[in-house]
């Protein structure tokens, strides 16, 4: 009995070293980003191992927020991201709700044409979306990247939310039909605020996507007033000097938001990712 009550001691211990070895793995690029953005000037490389240098300096912060174009990038970066997120919820939810409800011909074809969409990354569809972009007038205008970053972002969206819709009860629809009111009053009033969480999820992967990505837009937006914020930050390096010190100043204050974001709607993530993928 008491071997087996050791052996399990052990075996708990071993699962939280592991652990706690896997969590310091994933913070510690955070931390030397910190650590970086803190040193005076552009020393990338040092023999101190302290988390603050012993010189730390905000000049770093100040120089990024009032001497470079930051509140430009930062700008261009929630138009194009919060873009993306309202027409990736817009356009998932209610294709997301015809795939899960209604029964039409084609329609297996047509969600296993959007999965394997997924199969291409962006970079692959990168030339003829230039040339179409090109074709329509939209290149080097955040419209543009709009339309391609929710283009990119809409079939994981339509999965998720179909799958979402696919756990909640018909039953709640057809009671709200029988009390009178319209198919689209039944999917705005009674589906819709069921399936918040998967929302969430649409809405976040959609602004993730405009946030955070960096290849079509160095494609789509060559002029400097419309970089958004990875270009911005990419802007810091050159052939010659790269400002090192500016560039993980800059890396620090993009991640605040998205952090910020994921604290206030974690209630929402769990959900919203398990459900969402318990029926196909």
């Amino acid at each position: 009995m008491r071997g087996r009550w050791l052996a399990k001691t052990w075996n708990h211990v071993w699962i939280h070293v592991l652990l706690w070895l896997l969590v310091l793995f994933a913070v510690y690029p955070v931390l030397q980003i910190v650590n970086i953005s803190l040193r005076p000037g552009d020393q990338l490389y040092t023999t101190d191992l302290s988390l603050i240098p012993a010189n730390a300096t905000f000049d770093a912060y100040r120089a990024i927020l009032f001497d470079k174009p930051f509140p430009t990038w930062i700008r261009n970066s929630l138009l194009v991201s919060l873009s993306t997120a309202l027409i990736g919820v817009s356009l998932a939810s209610l294709a997301g709700y015809a795939f899960s409800r209604m029964r039409f011909k084609a329609r297996g074809v047509a969600l296993q044409g959007i999965l394997v969409t997924q199969m291409f990354p962006a970079t692959m569809l990168l030339l003829p979306l230039y040339m179409i972009m090109r074709k329509v007038g939209l290149v080097d205008t955040l419209l543009g990247v709009v339309i391609a970053y929710a283009a990119t972002a809409l079939p994981f969206c339509v999965w998720t939310m179909k799958g979402y819709y696919d756990t909640i009860p018909v039953d709640l629809e057809e009671a709200a039909l029988i009390d009178g009111a319209s198919p689209l009053v039944a999917f705005v009033r009674v589906t819709l605020p069921l399936s918040a969480p998967a929302l969430v999820i649409t809405g976040l992967f959609s602004f993730m996507t405009g946030w955070s990505e960096f290849i079509v837009a160095r494609v789509m937006l060559p002029s400097a007033e419309l970089h958004t914020l990875p270009l911005g930050l990419e802007s810091l390096a050159s052939s010659y000097q790269t400002e090192w010190a500016n560039y993980a100043a800059g890396s620090v204050l993009v991640c605040i938001p998205v952090v910020v974001l994921f604290l206030v709607l974690s209630r929402y993530l769990v959900s919203g990712l398990t459900l969402g993928g318990v029926k196909g």
